[in-house]
């Protein structure tokens, strides 16, 4: 846990990032948009991102279920997941009574996006993505995997944001071992384990998202009264980068719902 900010008020914002394997620095731009009350705080799982110093042999023993130590770690805890972190977040029923808020980008109930995504990559390839992962198989070195974290960024990120996106990418700590145990362990077989009703709930979107589609959120069961949705238009999979007024808005509007209850 890294503190970002604070501002006055008790809420805490702990923003974990997607990926996996790639850390929460991604979030910077993200946190700097953020203008809510309380205290906004940068989160790596065990063994990912920046936080390896301590990692245990086995960090990944205590994936997802070590977010419900991070909430009560600060109290008035509002998580904000983007993408698989948002779907960690739903996989860890355990954090029900224990978050004010839950906040969910760019993220899917289940792991039908995954399919859709890579059909997505099959009717637009990327040469240079596709050259990126035959060198990460041959070597799977985290420079490779850079490499091919950059060479992804025209299906992340919109024409207007493309340089600013491959200079995000460029700049993450990745880890190959969190996006193997990512992938033998939760990618193709995730599916929401539980959908908090007493406490607000925000789902934010680029609405030019390649990445994760949103045609699962279109069940009953996800569109109830505490659910506040904002769909950022010409924005990807990184919104804030995009239109970062527009995600700034969307969340002064979220943390007043999660003050009032």
């Amino acid at each position: 846990m890294r503190l970002h900010s604070s501002r006055h008020g008790t809420l805490n914002w702990l923003l974990l990032p997607g990926g996996p394997g790639i850390g929460s620095e991604s979030l910077q731009e993200l946190a700097d948009a953020m203008v809510v009350p309380g205290h906004i705080w940068l989160i790596d799982l065990p063994g990912d991102g920046s936080n390896t110093e301590h990692a245990s042999d086995d960090p990944f023993a205590h994936w997802p279920q070590v977010l419900i130590e991070a909430a009560q770690a600060v109290g008035d805890a509002v998580f904000v997941g983007h993408s698989t972190g948002g779907m960690y977040l739903l996989a860890t029923p355990a954090l029900r009574g224990v978050v004010r808020g839950l906040a969910l980008l760019d993220t899917a109930p289940d792991c039908a996006w995954h399919a859709q995504y890579v059909a997505m990559t099959r009717r637009d390839p990327l040469p240079a993505f596709e050259q990126a992962v035959v060198a990460y198989t041959k070597d799977p070195s985290v420079e490779n995997l850079t490499t091919l974290a950059v060479t992804s960024a025209e299906w992340n990120f919109t024409p207007a944001a493309l340089e600013a996106g491959r200079a995000l990418l460029a700049r993450m700590p990745y880890n190959r071992a969190a996006v193997e145990w990512s992938d033998a362990h939760f990618d193709h077989t995730y599916a929401a384990s539980w959908w908090p009703l007493d406490i607000p709930v925000l789902r934010l979107w680029g609405e030019c998202d390649r990445i994760v589609s949103q045609r699962g959120w279109s069940a009953a069961r996800y569109n109830t009264p505490n659910v506040m949705t904002a769909a950022i238009p010409d924005a990807g999979h990184f919104p804030w980068i995009d239109q970062p007024a527009a995600v700034s808005a969307a969340f002064k509007a979220y943390a007043e719902r999660v003050l009032t209850g």
